[in-house]
Protein backbone atom coordinates (compact mmCIF):
# COMPACT_ATOMS: atom_id res chain seq x y z
CA UNK A 1 0.00 0.00 0.00
CA UNK A 2 2.56 2.37 0.93
CA UNK A 3 4.16 1.98 -2.78
CA UNK A 4 0.21 3.63 -3.87
CA UNK A 5 0.56 6.33 -0.89
CA UNK A 6 3.66 7.17 1.36
CA UNK A 7 1.38 7.83 4.30
CA UNK A 8 1.96 5.18 6.90
CA UNK A 9 -1.48 5.83 8.27
CA UNK A 10 -3.14 5.97 5.55
CA UNK A 11 -1.74 2.51 4.42
CA UNK A 12 -2.59 1.05 7.84
CA UNK A 13 -6.18 2.38 7.42
CA UNK A 14 -6.22 0.93 4.40
CA UNK A 15 -4.76 -2.85 5.39
CA UNK A 16 -6.88 -2.78 8.42
CA UNK A 17 -10.36 -2.44 5.92
CA UNK A 18 -9.32 -5.06 3.72
CA UNK A 19 -10.68 -7.50 2.26
CA UNK A 20 -12.36 -4.88 -0.66
CA UNK A 21 -14.92 -6.80 -2.55
CA UNK A 22 -13.96 -5.17 -5.72
CA UNK A 23 -12.17 -2.39 -6.95
CA UNK A 24 -14.98 0.34 -6.19
CA UNK A 25 -15.28 -0.58 -3.05
CA UNK A 26 -11.11 -0.35 -2.76
CA UNK A 27 -10.89 3.51 -4.39
CA UNK A 28 -14.21 4.42 -2.05
CA UNK A 29 -12.02 3.25 0.96
CA UNK A 30 -8.79 5.15 -0.15
CA UNK A 31 -10.47 8.29 -0.79
CA UNK A 32 -12.16 8.03 2.69
CA UNK A 33 -8.76 7.62 4.25
CA UNK A 34 -7.01 10.21 1.96
CA UNK A 35 -9.48 12.99 2.99
CA UNK A 36 -9.04 11.97 6.62
CA UNK A 37 -5.36 12.98 6.17
CA UNK A 38 -3.71 15.48 8.57
CA UNK A 39 -1.43 17.81 7.34
CA UNK A 40 1.59 15.58 8.85
CA UNK A 41 0.87 12.39 6.57
CA UNK A 42 0.00 14.55 3.80
CA UNK A 43 4.08 15.56 4.15
CA UNK A 44 5.10 12.21 4.91
CA UNK A 45 3.18 11.03 1.58
CA UNK A 46 4.94 14.09 -0.25
CA UNK A 47 8.45 12.95 0.70
CA UNK A 48 7.73 9.62 -0.97
CA UNK A 49 6.93 11.26 -3.77
CA UNK A 50 9.15 11.81 -6.76
CA UNK A 51 9.05 15.09 -8.68
CA UNK A 52 6.81 14.70 -11.83
CA UNK A 53 8.85 12.71 -14.25
CA UNK A 54 9.38 14.89 -17.66
CA UNK A 55 8.28 13.81 -20.73
CA UNK A 56 11.34 13.50 -23.45
CA UNK A 57 9.64 15.11 -26.26
CA UNK A 58 9.46 19.03 -25.54
CA UNK A 59 12.35 20.45 -26.07
CA UNK A 60 15.14 22.23 -24.52
CA UNK A 61 12.97 25.51 -23.91
CA UNK A 62 9.81 23.98 -22.33
CA UNK A 63 12.36 21.29 -20.11
CA UNK A 64 13.92 24.53 -18.91
CA UNK A 65 10.96 26.33 -18.21
CA UNK A 66 9.78 23.05 -16.28
CA UNK A 67 12.95 22.84 -14.32
CA UNK A 68 12.94 26.33 -13.46
CA UNK A 69 9.01 25.86 -12.08
CA UNK A 70 9.49 23.18 -10.20
CA UNK A 71 12.21 25.05 -8.32
CA UNK A 72 10.30 27.75 -7.69
CA UNK A 73 7.22 25.69 -6.53
CA UNK A 74 9.70 23.57 -4.33
CA UNK A 75 10.91 26.85 -2.64
CA UNK A 76 7.43 28.14 -1.78
CA UNK A 77 6.00 25.67 -0.83
CA UNK A 78 8.62 22.98 0.57
CA UNK A 79 7.66 19.56 -1.36
CA UNK A 80 7.56 18.40 -5.05
CA UNK A 81 5.12 19.35 -7.20
CA UNK A 82 2.10 16.30 -7.60
CA UNK A 83 -0.41 16.38 -10.16
CA UNK A 84 -2.44 13.19 -12.19
CA UNK A 85 -1.80 13.32 -15.59
CA UNK A 86 -4.28 12.48 -18.37
CA UNK A 87 -3.63 10.89 -21.33
CA UNK A 88 -0.22 9.37 -22.87
CA UNK A 89 0.75 12.36 -25.30
CA UNK A 90 4.43 13.40 -24.65
CA UNK A 91 3.80 16.96 -25.61
CA UNK A 92 0.51 16.99 -24.04
CA UNK A 93 1.90 15.80 -20.52
CA UNK A 94 4.64 18.71 -20.56
CA UNK A 95 2.07 21.11 -21.05
CA UNK A 96 -0.21 20.00 -18.29
CA UNK A 97 2.79 20.05 -15.98
CA UNK A 98 3.59 23.64 -17.10
CA UNK A 99 0.40 25.08 -17.27
CA UNK A 100 -0.46 23.38 -13.42
CA UNK A 101 2.59 24.14 -11.29
CA UNK A 102 2.10 28.10 -13.29
CA UNK A 103 -1.49 28.13 -11.87
CA UNK A 104 -0.86 26.68 -8.54
CA UNK A 105 2.28 29.01 -7.90
CA UNK A 106 -0.52 31.71 -7.41
CA UNK A 107 -2.20 29.59 -4.41
CA UNK A 108 -1.64 30.47 -0.76
CA UNK A 109 0.03 27.60 1.37
CA UNK A 110 -3.40 26.38 2.62
CA UNK A 111 -5.18 26.42 -0.70
CA UNK A 112 -2.17 24.83 -2.20
CA UNK A 113 -2.47 22.34 0.36
CA UNK A 114 -5.98 20.99 -0.47
CA UNK A 115 -4.95 21.03 -4.23
CA UNK A 116 -2.37 18.59 -3.26
CA UNK A 117 -4.36 16.53 -1.38
CA UNK A 118 -6.34 16.15 -4.23
CA UNK A 119 -3.43 15.56 -6.83
CA UNK A 120 -2.14 13.13 -4.52
CA UNK A 121 -5.61 11.14 -4.07
CA UNK A 122 -6.28 11.25 -7.62
CA UNK A 123 -2.71 9.56 -8.05
CA UNK A 124 -3.13 6.60 -5.22
CA UNK A 125 -6.34 5.97 -7.29
CA UNK A 126 -4.60 5.47 -10.30
CA UNK A 127 -1.83 3.46 -9.00
CA UNK A 128 -4.36 1.54 -6.91
CA UNK A 129 -6.49 0.63 -10.09
CA UNK A 130 -3.18 -0.08 -12.17
CA UNK A 131 -2.14 -2.65 -9.40
CA UNK A 132 -5.24 -4.19 -9.49
CA UNK A 133 -4.98 -4.37 -13.02
CA UNK A 134 -1.71 -6.16 -12.88
CA UNK A 135 -2.47 -8.77 -10.45
CA UNK A 136 -5.76 -9.54 -12.43
CA UNK A 137 -3.64 -10.23 -15.83
CA UNK A 138 -1.11 -12.06 -13.17
CA UNK A 139 -3.70 -14.25 -12.26
CA UNK A 140 -5.13 -14.91 -15.39
CA UNK A 141 -2.16 -15.73 -17.41
CA UNK A 142 -0.95 -18.47 -14.10
CA UNK A 143 -4.60 -20.02 -14.90
CA UNK A 144 -3.95 -20.14 -18.47
CA UNK A 145 -0.55 -22.55 -17.70
CA UNK A 146 -2.32 -24.29 -16.02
Amino acid sequence: MRDCCGSHRWARRMALHRPYPDLDALLAAADEAAYDLTPGDLSEALACEAATPLPHRGGLAAHTALSAAQAAYENKFGNVFVIALKGDDPASLLNQVLTGIRARLANDEDEERVVTADELRRITRARLARLVAERSNAQSTAELHR
